[in-house]
């Protein structure tokens, strides 16, 4: 598929989402974008999961993140959230292979939220 029917000045596909990387304001790369979650009724995007931590892929951690707390720069070519990398660190997460997956329900996303200060 053509790269003008997957990205255009505002609009990109899905599948190029994943895997774009994820920068703090200070520059630093903190993970990428390991999928993000969309609300079935508003087709809103709600979530994107953050891949971080561990060592060529083994051992990441995903951290569901409020939507809104991405910014996407060009001239980095990714996205960049105002959070340092300790405030992503003690946020709620959790390994696919575990036992610890998260419901996404409203719940969930009343403590996600509130964990970064905003509302659900």
């Amino acid at each position: 598929m053509e790269l003008e029917t997957r990205e255009t000045h505002d609009m990109i596909a899905s599948d190029r989402v994943e895997g774009t990387a994820v920068y703090n304001r200070e520059g630093e790369r903190l993970g990428t974008i390991h999928r993000f979650m969309v609300d079935k009724i508003s087709g809103q995007a709600e979530y994107a999961v953050l891949s971080f931590g561990g060592l060529f892929g083994l051992g990441n951690r995903h951290y569901p993140l409020p939507w809104q707390k991405l910014s996407y720069d060009t001239g980095k070519g990714g996205y960049v959230v105002d959070l340092t990398k300790e405030q992503i660190e003690g946020a709620p997460s959790y390994d696919e292979e575990g036992d610890d997956l998260p419901t996404y329900d409203r719940a969930y996303g009343e403590r996600l939220y509130g964990y970064y200060g905003m509302t659900y």
